[in-house]
């Protein structure tokens, strides 16, 4: 089933609108999507390209010779990828979307680069950011309560 949600970069400059399958995201673990978003993986979403209004265009990073990556350049947000040549369908971050709760991984991409000390972190302890006093008081310090 899909359903229309929004999304966008961190500043607010780069704003689009997707109709997706929110139950069919997926975690890639290449290397390439490694360099580019600065994590052990990255979630994504795949919609066809023609369900993505972008509002604000996003700029744009050839990232090899078969693909380029939107992104905010005010900011630094990573968008998503898309192949070059005959693209059906772009990737979006799941992360760059106003509300990424309704998704749900259904596979991993690129598992010969996954980093397996990362693929199950359940048995570590937790904490909230309210259990940081240095974060809380920073945003505090700056007038503000702290971001969910």
């Amino acid at each position: 089933m899909t359903v229309l949600m929004t999304g966008g970069c961190q500043c607010g400059r780069i704003r689009f609108t997707a109709e997706v399958e929110p139950e069919k995201a997926y975690l890639c673990h290449c290397k390439m999507c490694r360099k580019a978003t600065g994590g052990v993986s990255i979630a994504f979403i795949n919609p066809p390209r023609e369900n993505v209004t972008w509002h604000s265009e996003p700029d744009w990073y050839q990232s090899s010779a078969i693909a380029r990556r939107p992104f905010c350049s005010h900011c630094g947000t990573p968008l998503g990828f898309e192949f070059l040549e005959g693209a059906k369908a772009i990737d979006l971050t799941v992360g760059s979307f106003d509300d990424p709760t309704p998704f749900r991984p259904e596979h991993n991409y690129a598992t010969e680069s996954m980093l397996p000390a990362w693929a199950d972190v359940r048995h570590l302890p937790g904490y909230t950011s309210a259990e940081n006093p240095n974060v809380i008081d920073r945003w505090k310090a700056a007038g503000m309560e702290p971001p969910e």
